[in-house]
């Protein structure tokens, strides 16, 4: 059974117990006073006891679980200036009925409640899959207040309730300085999309889009979208078709699919639930009898629910994610979120000495200050998805020195590469290693808020001096713009577009071989590459330990952990991710696993690198898809694991210490450990290094599925320039094992 994961971050946690029925739970309630009476339980009930001492209290589920406090919070402050006969829209979820009856007959009461309560049902929503039953309901601001009270006659005390959440609200990307851009010769493509954006309705006409969108507008969000606020869509397609504009990259050479999800002034539509958007938009992808982009295998999500903070449970729509991404064989690359709220920087008085301060001071008083802030700066939903790769923002962009000087406000981080102030922070569901990775998200430069006895500074937004290039909506319907823009929505896009142009790569590559593997060997094939390249920097690292703690050097894993909540797997190199070089050498693997089976790669090591006392590494990166199980501990079903090879110590290589602990990189659905050395290695001729990946047994429910899997080799040695044509003349490339 998969361990049950606290949080240390929450004050008072909150677990939940299914029971079968009413007299169940009297009985746990029975047992429960007799023990807080000091009371023998009698014979049998001695584990009770064990459980009840780690308790505070048993209660059955009632409206202070149906709705969360920080929910709670937002719906108290939407309806704080409103009448009682005004309306909001909120989301009710129903506890999941698996039998259609029942569910119909749960919904049909809850419905009349609304309706008795003087409002409506708006939408409603069912997916079996993930066990999630909702409707979209508009009530009365004196309905709604009963709700917040938590009133027992109110909607949250009702039975068939679950949840009771705040309308969803997408999150929002900023842009600045709005500028013309010069003539260019439109687009032609012509190949059909593997890659689908799911945002904003798009400019499709502008020069750097014409051409290479396909806009299948299946919720007719399109007539709504006022073309000079179609920022979202646009930006992230113009990032995902011709990356950071200040770069000047070649454009991908493939169509990209875009669905809009977001209509009037780029926000969810207020008539739907979103989960039921994304559901929709996928399975008419990929589902029935005429999928509207049968090739497509990346699906971009650079959006979230700005409501809707990770705290452990994971949302509907990251369960939805979940069970699509194995069902289709799509990667989701999605956003980690922004919190762009001011904070307080420690010891310094006002902004100007933030701006005099050191390098040193700076970057320690803002770390030390987003330290104070991990409990509310979470993922945002859906980004603690499991299957999905969660991308946060690294402080890089290309612009150039003269474009940098133009700015008043202060780079809070100038001499170090590491996550945005802005980006949110980790971990995921049961304490996996998220986010995943950091792109760039530009170099975010920070701004005064207010200043006496501490300073309060927050992120500055983007502009030509600290932002991403990319295409905008043009002024009053006339002319062609560029603006800047920043922040995980545009580093989700960039790691997109990545994941594309290894798809190319090795499209170009290995022809037949690699298109003859389906779509979740691809898939999970191209989020094993992505990782792989990813690193933590070193002087990030020793910022985090110095700055967060804990000082002794004995409490190395609490000290990765602080470390991997910023920077994930690490910051990756899109360049390594897509090619190699001559003294480096990366092989790909492919397959999927039946259940409790193993499958044995070799992995040839040159003999070029023997005897050379040099730096060296061998990294091994393991990624898959699993069945998920909604509403279980067990909730990632299956588990594959990566089992180091025995014959290691020839080439000299230890485990590298600027890593994920070995522990934290096994809760997720990629795992990547690095090892590495300055020894001379002792390599003989035609040596192979084994590695096995091992499906391991299924936790609670049998899974017959099989697990599709893509594994990542590199071995490297800087200056050895025979590395690569050493290994490439030594393997025969096949339709299941490949290298590159």
């Amino acid at each position: 059974m998969d361990e049950l994961e606290g949080d240390e971050q929450d004050a008072e946690p909150t677990i939940y117990l299914l029971v079968p029925d009413a007299q169940a739970l009297n009985n746990i309630a029975s047992l429960w006073n007799r023990w807080l009476q000091n009371e023998n339980l009698g014979k049998g009930f001695a584990p009770w006891r064990d459980v009840f001492a780690t308790l505070r209290d048993i209660r059955p589920w009632g409206p202070q679980d149906r709705i969360q406090s920080d929910e709670r919070d937002i719906i108290a402050t939407e309806i704080s200036s409103m009448a009682d006969d005004e309306r909001i829209r909120l989301e009710i979820e129903l506890v999941f009925r698996s039998v259609d009856g029942r569910a119909n007959e749960t919904e049909a009461d809850l419905s009349q409640a609304v309706v008795a309560r003087g409002g409506r049902v708006i939408s409603r929503c069912r997916i079996a899959d993930i066990g999630y039953h909702a409707i979209l309901a508009e009530l009365p601001v004196s309905a709604v207040r009963s709700i917040i009270e938590m009133s027992p006659a109110s909607i949250a005390g009702l039975d068939p309730v679950m949840h009771i959440r705040p309308q969803s609200m997408a999150t929002a990307i900023e842009v600045g300085d709005i500028a013309e851009m010069p003539p260019m010769q439109p687009l032609v493509i012509e190949r059909s999309p593997i890659l689908a954006l799911l945002d904003g309705v798009p400019v499709a006409q502008h020069p750097l889009l014409s051409g290479g969108l396909i806009v299948d507008d299946q919720f007719s969000l399109e007539p709504l979208a006022q073309v000079a606020d179609r920022h979202h869509g646009t930006a992230m397609a113009s990032l995902i078709m011709h990356g950071d504009r200040n770069k000047l990259e070649q454009r991908l050479a493939r169509k990209i699919l875009l669905v809009p999800v977001l209509g009037l002034r780029d926000v969810f539509p207020d008539d739907r639930l979103i989960v039921d958007i994304i559901y929709q938009a996928v399975s008419a992808m990929r589902h029935g009898d005429e999928p509207s982009a049968p090739e497509v295998l990346i699906v971009n999500l650079s959006l979230g629910n700005a409501r809707k903070p990770f705290h452990g449970r994971m949302s509907a729509w990251a369960r939805l994610i979940d069970r699509l991404s194995y069902r289709f064989g799509i990667l989701f690359v999605v956003s980690a979120g922004n919190h762009s709220a001011p904070f307080t920087v420690p010891h310094f008085a006002n902004f100007s000495q933030f701006e005099s301060g050191t390098d040193d001071q700076r970057a320690h008083g803002t770390m030390s200050a987003i330290g104070q802030l991990i409990a509310e700066r979470r993922l945002l939903s859906p980004s603690e998805s499991v299957n999905g790769l969660t991308v946060g923002a690294v402080n890089v962009d290309a612009v150039s020195p003269a474009d940098r000087m133009g700015t008043r406000n202060v780079d809070p981080f100038p001499n170090l590469t590491t996550s945005n102030p802005s980006s949110a922070l980790g971990p995921g569901f049961a304490k996996s290693v998220k986010p995943d990775i950091l792109m760039p998200g530009a170099k975010e430069h920070m701004s005064f808020v207010a200043s006496g006895t501490t300073l309060s500074i927050r992120p500055s937004g983007p502009a030509r001096a600290h932002g991403l290039k990319v295409a905008a909506p043009p002024r009053n319907g006339v002319g062609n713009f560029e603006s800047y823009t920043s922040g995980t929505s545009a580093s989700a896009a960039l790691a997109s577009r990545t994941c594309h142009q290894i798809h190319d790569a090795l499209e170009s590559a290995y022809g037949d071989t690699f298109r003859s593997l389906n779509h979740a060997q691809r898939a999970t094939l191209l989020k094993a590459l992505l990782v792989h390249t990813a690193t933590w920097p070193q002087a990030t690292s020793d910022l985090i330990k110095q700055t967060l703690g804990p000082t002794d050097g004995r409490q190395h894993v609490r000290q990765k952990d602080n470390i991997r909540r910023f920077l994930g797997y690490g910051i990756v190199d899109a360049e390594a991710a897509i090619a190699c070089t001559e003294d480096r050498a990366t092989f790909w693997a492919s397959g999927i696993l039946p259940r409790e089976q193993a499958v044995t790669i070799q992995v040839p090591i040159p003999i070029c690198a023997n005897g050379q006392a040099r730096p060296h590494a061998l990294q091994a990166t393991l990624a898959w898809f699993t069945p998920v199980l909604a509403g279980r501990q067990s909730y990632r079903a299956v588990r594959l694991k990566l089992i180091e090879p025995d014959d290691m110590t020839s080439l000299r290589v230890d485990a590298s210490k600027a890593q994920p602990d070995q522990n934290q990189g096994r809760r997720g659905t990629v795992f990547s450990r690095r090892w590495d050395g300055d020894k001379a290695p002792i390599i003989g001729e035609d040596q192979f290094l084994t590695l096995t990946v091992q499906r391991e047994p299924d936790q609670g429910i049998v899974i017959d599925e099989p697990i599709p899997f893509g594994l990542a080799v590199t071995f490297t040695m800087p200056g050895v320039t025979q590395i690569y044509e050493e290994v490439r003349a030594r393997l025969a490339v096949t339709s299941r094992v490949s290298v590159s």
